[in-house]
C-alpha cells in the first residue's frame, strides 16, 4: 500500500505552488515545513484511499533535482521482518542498496526502515512503525 511520495524540487517554491494547485482541491492540507512543503490528506469516510502525504522538497545529497534524485515512493510493510524480507528481494530483483534496513533516529523511534534503487535509479523506502514491534535504542 502507497503511504507517501517525496517529489525532488529545484525551486521549492515554484513546485510548491503547482502542488498547491493541484493537491488543495483533493483535500490535501499544506504545510511549509523545514525541508519544504508538507501535503497531508486527512482521513475522511467515504474518499477512496490515497497516499498520506506528499513531500516537496530539494533533494537530501544536496544535488539538483532530477528524476529519480529527490524522488522516492515509500511501501509500508506490517513488520520489521517484511522490511528486511522485501529488501533483500529487491536487491535479488536486480536494485541496488541504498539503506540497510534499521532505525533512523530523525523519523523517530519506531520508524525502521530500508531503501533501495529500482534497476533504473529510482529511490523506494520499504518501512514499517509496528507499535508491537522494538523501539529504537531499547
Amino acid at each position: 500500500m502507497l503511504s507517501y511520495i517525496r517529489v525532488g524540487a529545484n525551486d521549492t517554491a515554484l513546485s510548491g505552488r503547482f502542488y498547491t494547485a493541484i493537491l488543495t482541491p483533493l483535500g490535501y492540507r499544506k504545510e511549509e515545513v523545514p525541508e519544504g512543503i508538507e501535503f497531508t490528506f486527512p482521513d475522511r469516510p467515504g474518499r477512496s484511499p490515497g497516499p498520506a502525504a506528499v513531500y516537496v522538497a530539494k533533494p537530501y545529497d544536496g544535488k539538483e533535482a532530477t528524476v529519480g534524485n529527490g524522488s522516492m515512493t515509500a511501501f509500508q510493510a506490517e513488520t520489521h521482518e517484511m522490511v528486511r524480507t522485501l529488501h533483500a528481494a529487491g536487491l535479488q530483483a536486480g536494485g541496488s542498496d541504498e539503506g540497510a534496513p534499521g532505525f533512523r533516529a530523525q523519523y523517530g523511534d519506531r520508524f525502521y526502515v530500508g531503501y533501495l534503487r529500482d534497476p533504473l535509479g529510482n529511490k523506494i523506502a520499504i518501512f514499517s512503525v509496528n507499535p508491537a514491534e522494538g523501539v529504537r535504542g531499547r
